[in-house]
Parts: structure tokens; C-alpha cells; sequence
């Protein structure tokens, strides 16, 4: 009787540690297959960093590429804006240069033209001087003559003769008339004798300041000059014919003339505003098509 209870309590104790460990295997499974689950998404949470660091590795060698690209064109544009920046400070000491050359060429022209403004003058001031010292001359050769006349027409008074001679001294005394003192300037400038010429015109003018011949023969004074390559002193000249003369039919030529005579002094700027005023103020004239044709040139 002992002997079956204790085997009853044996297999009583036995059943009860069956089914203890029956239970702790049943939560020891529920927590594998926790485990395994958990396993589970940390591998796919695995996998999605793994993707997410190939596609920021992917991402972060374009930015690289992308960032040594705008490096790299930024090396050129600098290089590039170097290289312009050189070329243009070139040409601003080439202008520079140039500048000075011009303001140096101006200032030589300027001191020439100076001088020779000055000579010109002096001349002027000596030719004033002549023809005052004429004029007295003129006067007291007149008063000599009157004073002979006097003489012949008493004594012809007395012998009761005539007074011719008298009349042939009044009449080879009077000065040529304009008309002829220009026909004679003309012809000496179409010959060649450019001083005859030029003095002849100078005295038609003295004497004769109103004549109709008046304008043609400044025009011509300047033309002598022109000839004889004396290009500044012949600008002057034709600036005579414009300022006392400007409706006289010598303008244009006049104007023509100067602007020609700027160019062979290398005035190109004179010459070219010379020429524009021509074309402005006398636009149907001949002069004024060549001066067109000379603008066009420059």
C-alpha cells in the first residue's frame, strides 16, 4: 500500500512537471517567434538604411560631381574675365597712348600755328605801317600836284595857251579802275605770278573796297596762297570771303577751299565740321557735292 502511494505520488509529481514544462515551452516559443519577428524587421530595417546610405552615397558623389563641375567652370569664367580684363586694360593704355600723342600733336600744331599767326600779324602790322606811309605819301604827292596845277593853269593864264598839260598830268595820275585792276590780278594768277597776282587783288581792295570785284579778289588772295602750299595763311584768307562776304558767290569756294586746306595740314576734325557747314548752308552748289564726297572719304 506505501509502495502504490508513493508511486501514485511519483507519477502524480511527475504529471504535474510535465506540465510545467509543457507551459514553459509553449513561452519559450512565443517569445522565438517574437524574436524571430523582431529579427525579421531589424533585418529590414537593416536593409532600408543600407538602401537609404547607397542612395545618400549616390546622392553625395552628384554633389560632388556637381560641385567640382561649378568649380571648374568657375576656374574658367575667372580665367576668361581675367584674360578680358588684360585685354581691356590693353586697349585703355593704347588709348591712353594715343591720347597723349594726339594732345601732343595737337599742342605742336597749336604752337606752329601760333607762330606763324604771329608772323602773320607782324606782317599785317607792317603792311598797316606801308600803306599809312603810303597814304601820307599819296597825300603830299597830291598836294604837290595841286600845287603844280595851280602853277600851269597861272602860266598858261599868262601866255594864254591851253592847259593841257595840266589834264595829262590829272589823268595819268588817277589809279586804274577796279575792272581793270582785276582783270590784271587774274591774268598774272593764270600765268603763274602768283605775288603779281596777289598784290594786285590786295590793291583792288584797298582802293576799291566796295567793288563788285571786291569778294572775288579775297577769294583769289586766298587761292595765291593755296598755290603756294601755305595752307594756314590761305585758311585765313578764304575766312575772309566767309565773314565779309557771306552771301558773295566765292562763299562756297571759300569754304571748300579752307576745308582742303585743313586736310593737308592733317586738321581731319576741322576739315570734316568745314565741310558739314558747306553741305548745311549752300546744299545745291557743286562745292557742296564734293564736300559730301570728302565727308564720305573720311
Amino acid at each position: 500500500m506505501p509502495n502504490n502511494t508513493l508511486w501514485i505520488g511519483l507519477v502524480a509529481a511527475v504529471l504535474l512537471c510535465g506540465c510545467a514544462l509543457q507551459d514553459d515551452v509553449y513561452t519559450l516559443d512565443h517569445r522565438l517567434s517574437a524574436l524571430e519577428r523582431r529579427n525579421l524587421e531589424l533585418e529590414k530595417q537593416n536593409r532600408d538604411l543600407e538602401t537609404l546610405n547607397q542612395d545618400l552615397l549616390q546622392a553625395k558623389e552628384s554633389i560632388s560631381s556637381k560641385v567640382e563641375g561649378l568649380d571648374q567652370t568657375r576656374r574658367d569664367d575667372e580665367l576668361e574675365l581675367r584674360g578680358q580684363y588684360a585685354g581691356l586694360a590693353a586697349q585703355v593704355q593704347s588709348l591712353r597712348e594715343a591720347s597723349q600723342m594726339l594732345s601732343g600733336r595737337l599742342e605742336e600744331m597749336e604752337y606752329l600755328l601760333s607762330q606763324k599767326l604771329e608772323g602773320f600779324e607782324e606782317n599785317q602790322l607792317k603792311n598797316q605801317e606801308r600803306m599809312d606811309r603810303m597814304a601820307t605819301d599819296s597825300a603830299a604827292i597830291q598836294k604837290r600836284m595841286d600845287m603844280i596845277d595851280q602853277y600851269l593853269n597861272l602860266e598858261a593864264a599868262q601866255v594864254k595857251k591851253p592847259a593841257a598839260p595840266a589834264a595829262s598830268v590829272v589823268v595819268a595820275a588817277k589809279p586804274a579802275s577796279d575792272q581793270a585792276l582785276y582783270g590784271e590780278a587774274k591774268k598774272a594768277f593764270d600765268e603763274g605770278d602768283v605775288k603779281a597776282a596777289r598784290k594786285g587783288f590786295e590793291q583792288l581792295i584797298a582802293d576799291y573796297p566796295q567793288s563788285p570785284h571786291a569778294d572775288n579778289a579775297q577769294f583769289w588772295i586766298g587761292e595765291t596762297y593755296y598755290r603756294e602750299k601755305w595752307y594756314e595763311k590761305a585758311i585765313l584768307e578764304y575766312q575772309k570771303v566767309i565773314e565779309k562776304y557771306p552771301s558773295g558767290n566765292k562763299t562756297p569756294a571759300a569754304l571748300l577751299k579752307q576745308g582742303l586746306s585743313f586736310l593737308n595740314i592733317g586738321e581731319t576734325n576741322n576739315a570734316r565740321l568745314v565741310f558739314k557747314e558747306l553741305v548745311a548752308k549752300h546744299p545745291s552748289t557743286n562745292e557742296a557735292s564734293i564736300a559730301k564726297q570728302k565727308l564720305d572719304a573720311l
